[in-house]
């Protein structure tokens, strides 16, 4: 490109000067200063409809002044572009012609991220997709990730747009986004064949996922109505039941990472379903969800091997008997969060150090029936443990401290806060595990 393309201009041309101050007006109680990760949307607008104009050439020219970084090939330009977030970005473009055309080089917008809850999300995702499909009518062919976490303002029709415009979608997190509804969820997923993570946490309308009716019409029986999501995020997702549950199971048996916390309304028979359909989860959280007991931990534990991840905190329902099933059938368990499960006694800690001897982290506070025996079946069995959480657990005094941190030298975190345990215990950790962190609220310990 000349020379003259990179040099710097100083005022809009007219049009773009009123297209920006339409926007203003549009968006007066937005921050002056827009945080860091923030596309707003008059810098979207503006760079998608005002490529610099040709009279700030001449008057650059005149001084034949360059700036050291115009003298940077393209190549170079687009390498320091390609680890810019999208707000900056955008910014970019905005600097001179020359940088306009790098900025809205393809390779650059394989992602898209917008945050901010004051955001006109819709219209900042129609104007970019609008500018991303000049090259390829009516699709964006590079863009496989779309990111507008906490943007409170996004609806249906930005994720409409995003549905029509994207068909190589691979991810889409609108986490926070509570009026996305299921109707746009479905478009998504039916018209994003490629879509493999979808984060949909907060997003309280949604009670399912599933195919539109016109998607499901055109797939052949050979194919069934599949969804290719591997990644799922329905955290607070309040109004998600069973039946939903069922549903999304149904169509996305490739799920290998599904986490349902404070999903209220699920009960023992969801899991059933998710057994049956998701052969593959490997990570599960069940936090908050204060209707599943020992039955449904009887159908997690029909996923077997696969299982590595497993979190039940707070789901009082669950006992040892629950917890024996898990043992049994999931030997490979890495994680296992049961914090606040009050039913969960030294015989079913015993039964999870015995087979699952790769455990690495385990959080039992909370649990006032977990003593010094449950915690010398750890040590003696469990000896790869690196986080062990025990807070709150009134039963456990230094006998047990000391066996695991005697046994598991690996130990890199262990929290004893509000647990009756001497100074001289707490030393004894930190002498065998040098690398532990050892939070407590003892302040005799120091």
């Amino acid at each position: 490109m000349g020379a003259n393309n990179g040099k710097q201009y100083g005022s809009e041309g007219k049009g773009s000067s009123s297209i920006s101050s339409d926007i203003s007006s549009s968006t007066d109680h937005t921050p002056t200063k827009a945080p860091k990760n923030v596309a707003t949307t008059e810098e979207t607008v503006a760079v998608v409809h005002s490529q610099p104009g040709t009279h700030t050439r001449s008057r650059q020219s005149k001084g034949h002044h360059h700036a050291p970084i115009d003298l940077l090939p393209d190549h170079s330009l687009l390498q320091i572009f390609s680890h810019l977030p999208t707000n900056q970005l955008c910014r970019c473009a905005r600097v001179c012609r020359r940088w306009y055309n790098l900025a809205w080089d393809p390779r650059l917008w394989g992602t898209v991220r917008l945050t901010g809850e004051l955001l006109h999300a819709d219209r900042a995702i129609r104007v970019l997709t609008h500018r991303l499909c000049q090259d390829t009518p009516n699709v964006c062919l590079t863009l496989e990730t779309v990111i507008v976490n906490g943007c409170k303002r996004l609806t249906d029709r930005g994720l409409h747009v995003v549905a029509q415009c994207c068909p190589e979608l691979r991810r889409l997190e609108v986490a926070g986004c509570y009026n996305i509804s299921n109707d746009a969820v479905f478009e998504v997923v039916s018209r994003c064949p490629n879509l493999e993570h979808l984060n949909l946490s907060g997003c309280s309308k949604v009670t399912c996922i599933s195919l539109t009716q016109e998607a499901s019409l055109q797939l052949s029986p050979l194919h069934g109505q599949q969804i290719s999501i591997h990644f799922l995020d329905m955290t607070d997702c309040f109004s998600l039941e069973d039946e939903g549950l069922r549903t999304i199971a149904s169509h996305c048996p490739r799920l290998t990472h599904l986490y349902l916390r404070r999903c209220t309304r699920l009960t023992d028979e969801a899991l059933r379903h998710l057994a049956l359909h998701c052969p593959s989860i490997r990570e599960l959280s069940l936090s908050d969800c204060r209707l599943v007991g020992d039955f449904g931990l009887r159908e997690v534990a029909r996923l077997e091997g696969c299982l590595r991840y497993l979190s039940v905190a707070h789901c009082t329902r669950i006992t040892d008997v629950g917890m024996r099933y898990v043992a049994r059938y999931c030997p490979r368990l890495r994680y296992l969060n049961a914090r606040g499960c009050e039913g969960l006694t030294d015989h079913g800690l015993s039964h999870l150090a015995r087979s699952c001897p790769k455990l690495k982290s385990l959080d039992v506070g909370k649990c006032p029936l977990v003593s010094d025996s449950g915690l010398e079946q750890l040590a003696m069995y469990c000896q790869g443990l690196r986080r062990v959480s025990l807070r709150a657990c009134e039963s456990v005094t230094g006998r047990g401290l000391k066996a695991l941190a005697a046994n598991c030298c690996e130990l890199q975190l262990l929290n004893v806060q509000d647990c009756e345990v001497s100074p001289e215990a707490l030393r004894f950790v930190r002498r065998h595990c040098r690398r532990c962190v050892i939070e407590h609220t003892n302040p005799a310990f120091y």
